[in-house]
């Protein structure tokens, strides 16, 4: 019998779309299942379009459950209610969401990799705290939107600067020059403008260039999944207008040797597909989720049943599981929670700073920087 597992991701809709972190998903399956499987049994994945809709989620939860999986794996929703919800119904656990909704960090079947949205905007506050008089914020105008101007204020405000302008706007235009020159305002050089729309940050950014006759002078700034290396080679690499830019980020930078090993993977099971990008954030993610689950289960007694019950079980027994240094050590044991108001399965509040240099993201100083203080206080205050 195999260990069947899903995941799921948003394709083809108006909004961000992650087909990549499918295809790493089924490229790991054929690693896997070349390197001996999981204790001898082939591991089975299985795939669905969550739509970035309510109802293709809960189904894709059901489908999960009605073909027997002992997790989802490396997946993306911004349908947090709604998933959490239907893999409780099933008792199904949550491995490495991307952690774009609140949901991911509550629900006792989770097991997060990462501090999600959170930890990147309260990091990118800290990073801007330090170059920036003033910041102005282009955010989508939704609901896990509404949370991004929290998390950044309160680093920008624990160190003396004012909280940022708010700019929501949506996730899905096709232009944004009238936000952008709301954003830009007087355009000086001390001023930064921070971009968090997924997808269409790419677009933002344009709006921006386009703007008047001078280039704007305002430092450009985001977060990783918004702003990642395969942007920076499409707008020009060294001759990008991203140049300078700075970026919050969970992992180290694409170009870390840390990568070697998904590359090879990549190389060898995705060569051809070209939905896997291996700087995009989701791909990281589903890989980083994978490696983890395999590892937890692998560590399971060899005999042992593999069901949702055990996984879980073993999942809430693992402590200083290593990912080679693409994270913290994780563990989700009573101990390795960090006890953030609203975000209780919150085990990782590491983030990585970066910037765009000679058009490659490269990291600012050694290691991560933990921003749980930071989240502490905008948790508190949320």
């Amino acid at each position: 019998m195999p260990v069947v597992v899903m995941t799921w991701a948003p394709e083809d809709t108006r909004s961000t779309n992650m087909p990549g972190m499918v295809a790493m998903a089924q490229a790991f399956e054929h690693y896997v299942n070349d390197t001996g499987g999981l204790n001898g049994r082939k591991l089975k994945v299985l795939t669905c379009n969550e739509r970035n809709d309510s109802v293709a989620v809960s189904q894709c939860a059901q489908q999960a459950a009605d073909n027997h999986a002992v997790a989802v794996v490396g997946s993306y929703s911004q349908q947090g209610g709604a998933f959490t919800a239907a893999l409780a119904s099933t008792d199904i656990p949550y491995v490495g969401g991307y952690g774009i909704t609140q949901d991911e960090f509550e629900s006792p079947l989770s097991y997060p990799v990462n501090g999600g949205l959170p930890a990147l905007l309260a990091g990118s506050g800290g990073q801007l705290s330090k170059l920036c008089k003033k910041v102005s914020l282009v955010r989508p105008d939704t609901i896990t939107g509404d949370q991004f101007p929290i998390f950044l204020d309160q680093a920008l405000t624990a160190a003396g600067r004012p909280a940022a302008r708010d700019l929501p706007t949506q996730d899905d235009a096709t232009d944004y020059t009238d936000v952008a020159q709301q954003a830009v305002g007087d355009n000086k050089a001390s001023n930064c403008v921070s971009a968090v729309l997924g997808d269409h940050t790419s677009t933002f950014f344009d709006s921006l260039r386009r703007l008047g006759e001078k280039p704007p002078k305002v430092r450009l700034s985001s977060v990783i999944g918004s702003v990642q290396q395969s942007l920076v080679d499409a707008t020009g690499g060294p001759n990008s207008p991203l140049e300078n830019a700075v970026v919050t980020d969970w992992y180290p930078p694409a170009a870390d040797p840390k990568w070697d090993e998904m590359k090879a993977v990549v190389n060898k099971y995705a060569f051809s597909d070209d939905r896997i990008d291996v700087a995009d954030p989701g791909v990281q993610t589903t890989w980083i989720a994978y490696t983890v689950f395999s590892k937890v289960v692998r560590a399971m007694d060899k005999g042992a049943a593999v069901t949702a019950e055990t996984v879980q079980r073993a999942l809430d027994h693992t402590t200083k599981l290593s990912t080679g240094g693409l994270t913290p050590d994780l563990g989700w044991t009573d101990t390795d929670l960090l006890d953030i108001p609203d975000h209780a399965r919150l085990v990782d509040s590491k983030v990585t700073y970066q910037v765009v240099k000679d058009g490659k993201l490269v990291q600012v100083g050694a290691g991560f920087v933990d921003v749980a203080a930071t989240m502490r206080r905008a948790s508190s205050f949320h």
